[in-house]
Formats: structure tokens, sequence, C-alpha cells
């Protein structure tokens, strides 16, 4: 998994808002209609694909070291950015030794985001993940409150509290509720927010120590997936998953590395797609199709999986649905 979807098509519009918006305005004049379109497309298409894969390795093949199948994504992501930058098609900065000890701490928090992500899905069906990390949005709202004294208008408070009812009524008739899931899932929400809170001052802190003053997400992708190598070698042996890997038939089975690979793939997909889609479109469109998004990646969770629900279930699945669509919108105009 790439270092910014994985967990949340959300957070990368956070992430790199910025970059997007002056993007978006520098290239006003020449944006080509189609390109927008077809870059919407591509991003919609890797996220929910991301995610259907990695809940197919984990349920479907009942894969039961979600810490390895991260480690190997992130290997995957490491190989292919590494190579585009010996070939000269991208660039990325050194990874100096003071670059690391500033990026490590959010690194902690990225790796804890990436694992909690797969426990999660590993027990709970992809529309009520969807749901759940509505949650996310409402941690990421109060620490931003309390940490940089910003203050969201009514309407933003309206779509947070919908998606606080949502979570609560969508966990109280799902019919395959695991609680060990949604305890993961919890910790999920906050990890992803403190990421999504700690990033853009580390990614400041983080420029001053570079030569040449600048952090590109090439170069953000590199650093985060390294440096998250051996944090995630140190946790297969500390949650035991080594042993489950010299004994599963699964690493015998050349479809299985073929569906591993390709979730790799899709992760660093997802870092080149929404940087296209920031590009070609803005931050607010980028929201907005990115909480749009949700509907047909819930549907298709429920459809292939054939997960067990209810119509009080589905009808919760829909309202936290409408309720990040809406807190999207609110977002937007709170922006305007």
């Amino acid at each position: 998994m790439s270092s910014f979807e994985k967990n949340d098509t959300d957070l990368e519009g956070g992430n790199l808002q910025k970059d997007g918006d002056k993007a978006t305005r520098g290239n006003k004049v020449v944006k080509i209609h189609n390109q927008a379109l077809l870059s919407g497309l591509a991003y919609c298409l890797s996220s929910c694909s991301m995610i259907l894969v990695n809940k197919f390795v984990l349920s479907s093949y009942d894969f039961d070291a979600g810490i390895s199948l991260m480690l190997y994504q992130n290997l995957v992501s490491v190989i292919i950015v590494s190579v585009l930058n010996f070939t000269g098609i991208i660039s990325t900065e050194p990874l100096t030794w003071r670059l690391v000890k500033v990026w490590l701490p959010v690194n902690v928090i990225f790796v804890g985001m990436l694992i909690t992500s797969m426990f999660s899905l590993k027990y709970i069906n992809v529309a009520m993940v969807t749901v759940l990390k509505n949650v996310t949005n409402v941690i990421t709202a109060v620490g931003e409150m309390y940490l940089f004294q910003k203050h969201h208008d009514g309407r933003v408070w309206a779509a947070l509290f919908l998606m606080i009812i949502s979570a609560i009524s969508g966990g109280a008739t799902d019919l395959s509720f695991h609680a060990i899931g949604y305890a993961w899932q919890f910790m999920n929400c906050i990890l992803t927010a403190s990421y999504s809170l700690t990033l853009r001052r580390v990614m400041d802190t983080a420029k001053l120590v570079t030569k040449s003053g600048k952090l590109n997400e090439f170069s953000m992708v590199l650093l985060n997936n390294t440096l998250s190598l051996p944090l995630g070698i140190l946790l297969i042996f500390v949650f035991k998953e080594v042993d489950y890997l010299f004994t599963t038939p699964l690493l015998r089975s050349p479809t299985f590395w073929m569906v591993m690979t390709l979730s790799g793939f899709l992760g660093l997909a997802i870092s080149f797609t929404s940087m296209w889609f920031l590009h070609q479109t803005g931050a607010t469109t980028y929201s907005l199709v990115g909480s749009l998004n949700k509907i047909p990646l819930s549907v298709a969770g429920i459809l292939l999986f054939k997960v067990p629900t209810s119509l009080e279930n589905s009808a919760s699945i829909f309202f936290g649905l409408v309720a990040g669509v809406f807190f999207a919108r609110a977002k937007m105009r709170e922006r305007a």
C-alpha cells in the first residue's frame, strides 16, 4: 500500500490540498476536461479496487497476516518508485539521517494506520468500514479546533453529527457485527486523524532539512514506505506472524502472489492517480468525488462478498454515505 491512500481517500485530499489548488490555478488555461474525467475515473477505480482486493486477500483467502500484507505492499511501492527514480522518470530527495529523524514519528503513526486498517477489514464488511471511516472526520475536526484553533460553521458540525448517528445505527444493525473488528476500526480512525493533523507540520519541517528545500509527493511515498519496512519486520515478530507464514500453504500459490502483487501496484496507483486528479481539477472536487466514491464501493462490497444485511442496516449505510457527501459540500462552502 502506498503512503497516501491506503486506509482513506479523504486523507489524501487533505494531505495534497494546497498543492492541488496551486496546480489547478496554474493550469486553468490549458486544462483539458477529458483529462479531468479520465483522471477522476482512474482515481476512483484504483481506490475502490485497493480496498476490495485487500478485503479479498484477508477474508476470501483467509490470510491471517495483515502486517505481512502491508509490508509486502510497501516493498512493492519502494521498488517501483526507486526504479522510476533510477531511470530518471521521476526525482526524489535522498534519504538523509536528518530527514529520517524528522519524519520517523509521523511514520510510526502511518504504519499503525495501515495495520489497523488491515485488521479491521479482516472482520468488518467493506460497506460498514466506509461508514465507520466517517468517524475520522469527526476526530479530525475536533483536533483542528483544539490544536489549531480552527472554527467550523454549523453545516460542518451538522454533517459530523449525522456521521456519528450513522456509525452508531450502522453498528447496532450490523448482522455481521464483530467487536474486535470495530475496536480495530476505531483505533484506525484515531490514527488516521492523527496522521492527517500532524503530516502537514512534519512536511514543512522536513523541507527545511532537504538539500533542495522541497519535498515532492514521490519523495514522501518513498520516505514513508522505506521507513515502514524495518518497523513492519519488527511487528511481524511481535505479532508472531512469522510462524504463520512458515506454515500457510498460501505462500506456495502463484495465484495468491499475483493478487498480493496487484494490491501493491494498486496502492501505488492511488498516489499517482490522486496527484493526477488533483492537478486536473482541485481539492474541492477531489474531496466531493472521494465522498461519492464510497457509494459504489459499499454496494460492490456487499454484492461481491455476499454480506448478510437488513433493511435497517442498509438504510444506516446509505444514511452514512449521504452524510459524507453532505460533509464534503459543507467543507467546500466553508473554504469558499
